[in-house]
């Protein structure tokens, strides 16, 4: 996890980060995409912001949005952000943290 997603999670609500842990554990099991089995939605190029090669992990009820890469050859997922549900504001975030 970045430093930056670490501060994220400390700023999160204390009632949403154990459901953010769990998600974040569960995917970690099995963080490959949705289309070879795992659990992480993938991004792309949407409303001039290039998240292509990221994943997503949706925590609807709470409104977080988890975006994290997934390196290859270690099977191991590197959370970028984890920010509330706002206007597409994650993901410029996310962007702008790896330098897109």
């Amino acid at each position: 996890m970045t430093e930056a997603a670490k501060q994220d999670f400390t700023k999160l609500d204390g009632s949403v980060r154990p459901q953010v842990l769990r998600a974040m554990y569960k995917t970690s099991n099995n963080p490959l995409p949705q289309s070879e089995g795992g659990y992480g939605v993938e991004l792309r190029n949407r409303n001039g912001i290039d998240l292509t090669g990221c994943l997503k992990i949706k925590l609807k009820k709470a409104g977080v949005r988890i975006v994290y890469t997934l390196e290859r050859t270690a099977k191991s997922m590197n959370i970028v952000i984890i920010g509330m549900r706002a206007d597409m504001e994650v993901y410029k975030e996310a962007a702008k943290r790896l330098g897109r």
